[in-house]
């Protein structure tokens, strides 16, 4: 069944003030950043305006050589989706359409020439990454009406109308509202099948074809694709899978001893939108009570403290800037800005993992192999970058720049406030110290005590030797 239109309304924002296009031939979608058919509210209000206009659907889903540190191990993630991609739309009766511009000579006009022919487009509204950049430019470019959907809160992020402070003042209020949105999704059907068209743009994507189509492509080699990660909505489905049945029983124990395994690792399907915050957080609630146990500390962090990084991304004019902390932080760091840093490091010593510190340099080759990091250790390996570096700015690049080069779940609005995090976001002051002033620390022997860093040591450091790891789901 289709939604309530309440709650559509609540997703849906209309960019321009265009009219439908009255010669338009078809509704577009473009798949920006839930590239995914299940659980996609965006996908769903562009089926309702084509059985409104009595239009077929044609989903556009583009990868260009051109964003941000492109290189092969996001390429490949995004293309390892696209034949579930295609499938899934195909079986809906949409049209589909993959591009790939693979060299900046390319023309980089396939959305202008598929928007030409729509009566209406269609996106997903997502507050960081290019889909933030697009969405700001585009709208007064296009002679037709452009919208964007909320296909990535549970909780629209529409309801929360100004910036939160931390969790404790955003829980209560997703908790009231949750309800209402914590229910099953069923995807309206298609009342009028695509025939054919555009296939000069489409790119058929095959799983032996990838390697040769990153081969191709303009873009950064030497960031190989993920030892442990493939991309796509089956792959995602795997993932949840294993979690349900091996790990959401002992999260709340054993989420913070990395070398466990008890976290979902989701979160590189989650920023590509192969999978939705909605059927994960339903799948675990049900399995949950199924299997007679609690899964309140996984869906506070799926919901309560995902959705607090989606309102701080969608109120920030720069989610990336350390001009987004809190007072007290940026006060406290101003005083200690002058304070002795000892050791310091370079960017390239970071990247290549060359610190006096196993366990950072751990943290950092898992980043640099899986894509990457375990949550707890990566609040250890933010927070002695800042120690490391000649300025908290220092630190905040270097952490923004290796999470773009190498991490799969980078770009995201978790990303961004769990590296600000470190800085004091989101938090309280602590005990005064040294260069951190009042904002929290955390030490490697604290990280010993309190987790069994050994065992994480030897496990990164034999992916590293073999090649190989031993946690890929097959």
């Amino acid at each position: 069944m289709e939604q309530p239109k309440e709650e559509t309304s609540e997703r849906v924002r209309a960019l321009n003030t265009h009219a439908p296009r009255p010669t338009g031939a078809y509704v577009l979608y473009w798949a920006q950043m839930n590239r995914r058919v299940s659980h996609n509210q965006a996908l769903a209000y562009a089926i309702k305006l084509a059985n409104e206009q009595k239009l077929p659907l044609l989903v556009y889903e583009g990868l260009t050589c051109t964003y941000h540190a492109a290189n092969d191990r996001l390429h490949t993630f995004v293309l390892e989706g696209v034949p579930d991609m295609a499938a899934a739309v195909r079986a809906l009766g949409a049209g589909y359409i993959f591009h790939l511009r693979r060299r900046r000579a390319d023309a980089n006009d396939a959305l202008h020439r598929l928007a030409q022919n729509a009566s209406c487009l269609v996106t997903d509204d997502y507050p960081t990454f290019i889909a933030r950049e697009h969405n700001a430019r585009l709208p007064q470019k296009l002679a037709l009406p452009y919208y964007v959907v909320d296909a990535s809160c549970i909780v629209p992020m529409s309801k929360l109308e100004k910036r939160e402070y931390a969790a404790y003042t955003i829980r209560p209020k997703i908790n009231r509202l949750l309800g209402q949105y914590l229910k099953p999704f069923t995807m309206p059907k298609l009342a009028h099948r695509w025939q054919s068209g555009h296939e000069d743009l489409h790119l058929e994507v095959t799983p032996e074809g990838i390697p040769a189509l990153v081969a191709s492509c303009e873009i950064d080699h030497s960031v190989p694709p993920s030892l442990t990660f493939r991309g796509g909505a089956t792959e995602a489905g795997k993932h949840l899978a294993h979690f349900l049945q091996s790990n959401l029983r002992r999260y709340g124990t054993d989420r913070n001893q990395p070398a466990e395994h008890a976290t979902s690792n989701l979160s590189p399907y989650l920023h590509f939108g192969h999978i939705s915050a909605l059927e994960i957080a339903l799948r675990a609630r049900d399995y949950a009570l199924e299997h007679d146990f609690a899964a309140d500390e996984y869906l506070e962090e799926l919901i309560v403290r995902r959705e607090l990084a989606f309102n701080f991304a969608r109120y920030s004019d720069d989610p990336a800037s350390l001009d987004n902390l809190p007072d007290w932080a940026k006060a406290t760091l101003a005083k200690h800005a002058g304070d002795a840093r000892d050791p310091l490091y370079t960017y390239e010593e970071f990247d290549l993992a060359r610190t006096h510190d196993a366990l950072w340099n751990a943290a950092q080759q898992e980043l640099r192999l899986r894509g990457k990091i375990h949550g707890y250790y990566r609040m250890y390996w933010g927070k002695k970058i800042i120690e490391w570096s000649a300025t908290p700015a220092d630190a905040c690049r270097t952490m923004v720049a290796l999470h773009d080069r190498y991490a799969l779940d980078g770009r995201d609005p978790n990303t961004y406030t769990g590296i600000l995090w470190c800085f004091g976001l989101h938090d309280r002051p602590w005990t005064e110290r040294a260069v951190f002033g009042m904002i929290r620390w955390m030490s490697y022997d604290g990280m010993r005590r309190k987790t069994n860093s050994e065992a994480y040591r030897k496990e990164i450091m034999l992916i590293e030797q073999s090649g190989r790891d031993s946690f890929r789901l097959q």
